[in-house]
């Protein structure tokens, strides 16, 4: 398997990765700070996107699952990718975050061609065509080596994992490329989509109650 360094849940390092993509339109990534409605009114708004980053435990699972079990029917519109290069769930979840809001957010040049590429491709094939774009591997291998920490190497395991959260269609979709699909959690307006992935964040924060390993960060428009 393809490994690459994986990249720190830190904003300025996010943002690093939109300016080398090319990203336009004053759209960034900011801090979540907590998933209550006062602390949700000082994210800025529009929010096109929602990243969740968590630690993988036999809970979150059994929560993936039953989601997955009893998931509702998703739009074509929903722009979804399989992930197979290791370490990658974070750049992973910014494709996913901008892929699919492409009708309001100028994404640049690398990554117009990358989603042209993947029009009547499968997930797993969209997956491949990660693994073998040189240009975003290297946009993503210098984001990671600009951390506030020391970046660890390709070959360390780590558990922590990001999904992405946007509303497509009216309806509130997870992303995350360990699983088979898209995840419909149901209607969400997309000027409601912070106040939707909240809830959802809150669902896999209550696996693991004493676990502090949670982080949720916001594509908005600042």
């Amino acid at each position: 398997m393809v490994r690459w360094v994986p990249m720190e849940s830190n904003p300025e390092v996010w943002n690093k990765f939109l300016e080398s993509m090319g990203v336009a339109g004053g759209w960034q990534f900011t801090d979540v700070w907590g998933l209550d409605t006062e602390l949700l009114m000082m994210v800025p708004q529009p929010v096109a996107a929602v990243i969740l980053l968590f630690p993988i435990s036999p809970n979150t699972e059994k929560l993936s699952a039953d989601k997955l079990s009893n998931n509702g029917e998703i739009s074509e519109d929903v722009f979804f990718m399989k992930q197979t290069v290791g370490n990658a769930c974070g750049t992973v979840g910014i494709l996913h975050s901008l892929l699919n809001n492409t009708d309001r957010i100028a994404v640049g040049d690398i990554l117009d061609k990358f989603k042209a590429a993947c029009v009547g491709v499968d997930p797993a094939d969209r997956a491949a065509l990660l693994e073998n774009d040189e240009t975003i591997a290297a946009v993503h291998a210098s984001a990671a080596q600009s951390g506030q920490t020391a970046a660890p190497s390709a070959d360390d395991k780590v558990n922590l994992h990001f999904v992405s959260f946007v509303s497509v269609g009216g309806s509130l979709y997870e992303l995350d490329g360990r699983k088979p699909s898209a995840v419909n959690w149901g209607p969400c307006p997309s000027d409601d989509l912070l106040a939707c992935a909240a809830l959802a964040c809150k669902q896999y924060m209550k696996c693991d109650p004493e676990e502090v390993r949670f982080t949720v960060v916001a594509l908005s428009k600042i």
